[in-house]
């Protein structure tokens, strides 16, 4: 007969287990994720305000907020924010799954091949710590200002991110796991597929992350250098323009759209992604 604690102790755990999940609405989820950036920027634009009313620096110099957003609704009633916007995330998707594809296969390898580890495992960690501009002028030299060289650069940011993400995550996976995988008949692409990419998917998520976030800055940063009527719009063109024609608000612009376009696929994307890993490994509440 067990002992009353013991009791105790299970019929508490097997209450936790039973409680059902809290279903939350839309509008719910709404307030919990979305008012505290929206609180965040608020306090942004608040300081800002504050700092250009005590005229410390010239208007030309620190505009305020307002006359920022005059200035973007005057940049898109011109027809330069959209077709701008949409390039550059066109642009960043294509690249950042481009570097996915690559990134995977290569972490892949250096994971589990330890000769290729110990060959290519510090080159990628010292790429990865390369800043990405000093890629645009060997790109551009190369296949001239064209989109291979965005692209190219893109590549090279985001790549050994994720593939060290990926090392990072197979180096957690226990030895366990493939034997039992290997014994069930997953060998080979199976047990990449069925037991190694889903048990270092943790890793992983972050490895993507980060390599998003190095894909994005690496196209601004090639497309403020890379400048060419044949590339059409783009992100850091409109603030290349801005800087050559002395606007610091139409910069301050073309900045605030970058970061949004961050924070919303941040928020959109890899935020989601890591709670659902998070809660499926019993990381994270179920309210989380």
């Amino acid at each position: 007969m067990a002992a009353p604690d013991t009791v105790l102790v299970e019929a508490g755990l097997d209450a936790l287990e039973a409680r059902p999940r809290a279903q939350r609405g839309l509008p719910v989820r709404l307030r919990e994720h979305g008012l505290p950036p929206l609180l965040g920027l608020a306090l942004v634009l608040a300081v800002w305000q504050a700092v250009w009313a005590a005229g410390i620096e010239p208007d030309w110099v620190l505009p305020s907020p307002v006359e920022v957003g005059e200035s973007l609704v005057g940049a898109a009633n011109h027809g330069q924010v959209w077709p701008s916007v949409g390039q550059s995330v066109l642009r960043g998707v294509l690249g950042f799954a481009v570097s996915v594809a690559a990134g995977t296969v290569l972490g892949l390898l250096v994971g589990r091949l330890r000769p290729l580890r110990l060959a290519v495992g510090p080159v990628l960690a010292g790429l990865q710590n390369l800043p990405s501009v000093a890629w645009v002028p060997p790109a551009v030299m190369f296949f001239g200002v064209t989109p291979a060289a965005l692209y190219s650069v893109v590549l090279l940011g985001a790549i050994p991110s994720i593939a060290l993400g990926l090392v990072s995550g197979l180096d957690q996976v226990p030895p366990l796991f493939l034997l039992v995988g290997r014994n069930l008949g997953a060998r080979r692409l199976a047990s990449v597929r069925h037991v190694l990419l889903p048990a270092a998917l943790a890793g992983y998520v972050a490895g993507l992350k980060q390599g998003w976030a190095f894909a994005w800055r690496s196209l601004m940063a090639a497309e403020i250098i890379a400048v060419s009527p044949a590339l059409g719009p783009g992100l850091g063109r409109l603030l290349k323009q801005a800087q050559d024609a002395g606007d610091m608000r139409l910069a301050f612009c073309a900045i605030a759209l970058i970061l949004v376009v961050g924070i919303v696929v941040n928020m959109l994307v890899f935020t989601p992604l890591e709670r659902r890993v998070l809660r499926a490994r019993g990381l994270a509440t179920p309210t989380r």
